[in-house]
């Protein structure tokens, strides 16, 4: 009988290897747009956070995504994705909310 891989990804919050479903990715679409994307099949370069608003926290303080995505993004992207992600979050029942 095979084992099924499980795919993982790294959360650039706190750079931790974890199943892909316990992420949330980031994209930004070929338009240049940064949006939360819970599907996981948005268009575009992706980069991905822990069910922790703890971790976008740290991201958000760091500018992470300006380096991961090679572009400046402001502080209104920013503000915008935390609640994109709070609701993500909080749909799917889990992770820590604070």
């Amino acid at each position: 009988m095979k084992v099924k891989k499980v795919p993982m990804r790294r959360c650039i919050g706190c750079m931790t290897s974890k199943p892909k479903a316990e992420c949330v990715r980031i994209c930004r679409t070929p338009e240049g747009e940064i949006r939360a994307d819970a599907t996981g099949k948005v268009n575009g370069r992706g980069a991905y956070v822990c069910r922790d608003m703890a971790c976008f926290d740290k991201i958000a303080k760091g500018r992470k995504l300006n380096r991961e995505f090679e572009m400046q993004i402001s502080d209104e992207v920013y503000a915008r994705l935390r609640a994109e992600l709070e609701s993500i979050i909080s749909a799917s029942g889990g992770g820590n909310i604070e």
